[in-house]
């Protein structure tokens, strides 16, 4: 009988100890040789409404306009074959381009810029103007601009401009302005004509630098490559390597200019914006820098990657002491 109890008391142990086993909670925290570690779990807190309140999403690239679908229908169109007229020429950078410098030629005083050269004195050749001039044929007035380089299309991208001073008093009345891409056909797409409405392209005085001055330099656009409101088609065309002395060509209708004027040109592949010309009354000599190794304020800072010429005049004679005139040659 004892013997009985004891097999009976026996049994029942071992199957409380096979269901103690299965419990839940009481599995072997160790895990087997085929499981993963587990991967540690981040903290994630959830945004108060403050938080909402100042957070900013980063802006989306402005998009661009979309290329124009329909073709501009032209009556008249500017000859493909120009004669130079008289050459201008401007100092080039090019022979001292390797020791980081221009040799002259840049005048903050009376705005003349000779900076073909990136902040780190870099020479961009597509910059660097050789010589302007002007021609016409009944229609048109055709300016030319020779540069020592001969990509326009260079991809730092370079604007490229005629202003014209009609009262010769040295202050830019207009801005005949082309902006890349470039065509080696006469083209009306990429080229528009701004005015200066309220006379603050040069400060105060025309003949020097007074920087800083405020004003929006040329501020109204009255030709859009032809597809503005009201836009004559044919005003105002630019082409590019037409010839030697044609690196980039202008075309506009001698009805737009008038008989007589001041013109100079301007590439520009730093700054490129004709609301802050002239250049020389926004930034002083100080924060413009220079690319004159022998001037304090070596090398070039804020304005950087311009060039720009004397003004010559067509259909007078003047006094020959205009601003901003080039010198007569005798």
């Amino acid at each position: 009988m004892k013997k009985n109890t004891s097999v009976f008391t026996f049994s029942l142990l071992l199957i409380f100890a096979i269901l103690a086993c299965n419990l839940p909670g009481l599995q072997s925290a160790e895990p087997t040789t085929a499981s993963s570690p587990a991967t540690p779990m981040m903290a994630v807190s959830s945004p108060t409404p403050e938080d909402l309140a100042t957070a900013t999403e980063t802006p989306s690239p402005t998009p661009e306009l979309p290329t124009p679908t329909l073709a501009i229908s032209h009556s008249l169109i500017p000859s493909t074959i120009v004669k130079p007229g008289n050459l201008v020429r401007d100092v080039v950078s090019v022979d001292t381009a390797s020791e980081k410098r221009a040799p002259y030629g840049d005048s903050y005083d009376i705005n003349r810029l000779e900076r073909p050269f990136l902040q780190d004195m870099t020479y961009v050749a597509d910059l660097d103007i050789v010589s302007f001039n002007l021609a016409y044929d009944e229609k048109f007035f055709y300016v030319s601009i020779e540069l020592v380089g001969t990509d326009p299309n260079n991809d730092m991208g370079i604007d490229y401009g005629v202003e014209l001073d009609i009262n010769a008093d040295g202050f830019g009345d207009m801005i005949i302005i082309a902006r890349p891409p470039y065509s080696v056909d006469w083209s009306t797409d990429n080229v528009q004509i701004l005015e200066d409405t309220n006379r603050d392209t040069s400060g105060l005085s025309a003949e020097k630098a007074e920087a800083p001055m405020p004003g929006d330099g040329y501020d109204t656009v009255i030709f859009n490559g032809g597809r503005g409101e009201g836009d004559d088609p044919d005003l105002a065309w630019v082409r590019v390597n037409a010839g030697n002395k044609a690196t980039v060509q202008f075309a506009f209708k001698k009805s737009f200019a008038g008989t007589k004027f001041m013109y100079g040109v301007i590439a520009d592949g730093g700054m490129r914006s004709i609301a802050d010309l002239d250049y020389v009354d926004r930034f002083t000599i100080e924060e413009a820098g220079s690319p004159v190794r022998d001037q304090k304020n070596y090398p070039l800072k804020a304005l950087y990657a311009v060039d720009n010429v004397c003004r010559e005049v067509f259909g007078f004679t003047g006094t020959e002491q205009e601003p901003q005139r080039c010198t007569p040659i005798r």
